[in-house]
């Protein structure tokens, strides 16, 4: 696995994105397909209706579980980058950081990373841009 970097750090989990989110798709337009048919030939609609349906009802549970497993993740990073921020200053973090500034942020390393949440408070920096800003680059291998 190459090191991370901002060119590098976008993490895919080969289940989820190649294998669920397509098969998801694709049960999602073969049961719209199916209810088409059905309606054509006015047979089993409602048969088609209840799978269109159900199928809809698992795509969203599918899509909700990864939606609150990142939240949780978003969760812990706030913490962590929290308490770390208050080991290096004896401060929390500044409360105007956004989530999305703070996850960025967890790639800096301790030497830059105070500065680094100071600069993204005072000029608004957006994620890409404390991203960019980053000279020592911090891996973190557990965000999936």
């Amino acid at each position: 696995m190459k090191p991370q970097s901002l060119d590098h750090h976008v993490r895919y989990h080969p289940v989820f994105h190649f294998f669920g989110a397509p098969l998801a798709l694709i049960t999602i337009i073969g049961s719209i397909v199916n209810l088409c048919s059905a309606i054509k030939n006015s047979d089993h609609i409602w048969l088609a209706v209840l799978i269109l349906v159900t199928s809809l009802l698992l795509v969203v549970s599918f899509f909700l579980t990864r939606l609150y497993s990142n939240k949780v993740q978003d969760r812990v990073i706030r913490m962590e980058e929290n308490f770390r921020h208050f080991t290096l200053t004896g401060k929390p973090l500044d409360p105007q950081l956004t989530m999305g500034q703070i996850i960025a942020l967890r790639f800096a390393s301790d030497e830059e990373f105070v500065a680094l949440s100071e600069k993204a408070v005072n000029e608004g920096l957006s994620s890409k841009e404390i991203k960019q800003n980053i000279k020592n680059w911090r891996a973190d291998e557990y965000r999936v």
